[in-house]
């Protein structure tokens, strides 16, 4: 419902979810736009679709808004993103093992027909789109700084 107001405003909902946080509701819509989004974009998102949210009562609780980037560690969900992605570090996991594992960490060659590609430790990998559970950018300069700490 939120994102056709969102893409009139020029921003393209990544990912969404509803998680209740210490007893409150919490309704976090995660965006983003050519060039990467700035706190005065999520304010005039937030101030564009709070109405709607109410008007439509879309969410049966009480419940904050949080608008925000992505980060940088994006979930990748649509096969678009899969593809604006090639050759970028991500890490994958599938619902089911596929060629015997779940987890892959390496990088995004992009689609073959309906199956995702990846480079993982030197060997290519055909993970079915159907099989994907979640998958997220995993920049390499962010996992040497976190084990430098």
């Amino acid at each position: 419902m939120v994102s056709p107001v969102l893409e009139n405003l020029g921003y393209v909902l990544i990912e969404q979810e509803l998680a209740n946080e210490s007893g409150r509701w919490v309704l976090r819509l995660y965006i983003d736009k050519e060039g990467g989004v700035t706190i005065d974009d999520c304010a005039r998102a937030s101030r564009g679709i709070e109405d709607l949210l109410e008007v439509e009562g879309a969410v049966p609780v009480a419940y904050n808004l949080e608008i925000s980037s992505p980060g940088v560690f994006r979930p990748l969900r649509k096969r678009d993103d899969f593809e604006k992605f090639q050759g970028e570090r991500i890490r994958l996991k599938t619902l089911e093992p596929v060629d015997g594992r779940s987890n892959y960490l390496g990088i995004l060659l992009g689609f073959e027909g309906d199956d995702i590609m990846m480079m993982v430790d030197g060997e290519k990998y055909k993970i079915p789109y159907s099989a994907l559970s979640k998958a997220k950018l995993e920049p390499e300069d962010i996992e040497a700084s976190k084990k430098q700490h």
